[in-house]
């Protein structure tokens, strides 16, 4: 009789321990409980963190471009925001339809570090361009550009020049460093007077100076040369590209020097 009952409670702690019904109304412990509570507190904490300025970059003079709203951005020579633009899951998102067009900040800026994360869909292009003023027709006719870009899935991605992080078809990044489609790139893009550097993923990509006869040679030979008014701007907007291609940026800030 002791035997058996040692037998029954032994099978039902069994039971309880292999999502057996145990005794009602008491909680179970699930194999991988605590990792699995761990890592979603851990993501929470990482999305609350997104598309905010912490205690250090404030004193640093860091300065949000978007907090979730498009209220610091309108469209290229428009006063309103391009109806493909939305403020959605954390981030400026770009969902390609008949109200496109290349999204700009409502400042302009002069000398300034810009920090922001990107990706893009399978095959997707995109651009992030600085010094744009709107005196053009296109952005890209007066404003360099940062590249966004699939470099797997796009032909542009196989040349250097046209490839992520580059100056758009003028300078190539040192190394590929760009992640795939669908993560997530970090980048920054820093511009004092006539020097300017392209940073991803923690590298420094690309880094060339404005107006000298080096680069006025190099955009002699490409299409800007077509545009005397490329590059030539000592402030101008903040713009991200419509290229008809899903893209998504967050933790978009700026701060002047």
């Amino acid at each position: 009789m002791f035997a058996t009952a040692i037998s029954l409670l032994a099978g039902m702690a069994a039971l309880a321990g292999c999502g057996g019904a145990g005794v009602p109304g008491e909680a179970r412990a699930v194999p991988g409980e605590a990792a699995l509570r761990a890592a979603g507190e851990a993501e929470a904490r990482q999305e609350a963190a997104v598309n905010r300025l912490t205690a250090e970059e404030e004193e640093a003079g860091w300065k949000l471009l978007f907090d979730g709203t498009l209220d610091s951005w309108r469209g290229y020579r428009r006063e309103d925001a391009p109806g493909g633009w939305s403020a959605a899951g954390g981030s400026l998102a770009l969902t390609p339809g008949a109200d496109g067009g290349t999204l700009i900040t409502r400042e302009r800026f002069a000398d300034f570090e810009l920090a922001l994360e990107w990706k893009v869909a399978k095959g997707g292009n995109s651009g992030v361009f600085y010094r744009a003023t709107e005196a053009e027709r296109a952005p890209y006719w007066t404003g360099p550009e940062l590249q966004v870009l699939d470099n797997a899935g796009h032909p542009d991605g196989r040349a250097p020049e046209t490839s992520a992080g580059a100056n758009y078809g003028l300078h190539a990044p040192v190394e590929d460093v760009a992640r795939p489609a669908g993560e997530w790139n970090e980048v920054r893009i820093v511009v004092r007077g006539a020097r300017v550097e392209h940073w991803m993923n923690g590298v420094r990509i690309v880094r060339y100076e404005l107006w000298t006869d080096e680069w006025r040679a190099a955009v002699a030979a490409t299409k800007f040369a077509e545009w005397p008014g490329y590059g030539m701007a000592e402030e101008g907007h903040i713009g991200l590209q419509d290229h008809g291609d899903p893209v998504w940026y967050r933790n978009i800030k700026i701060r002047e020097f």
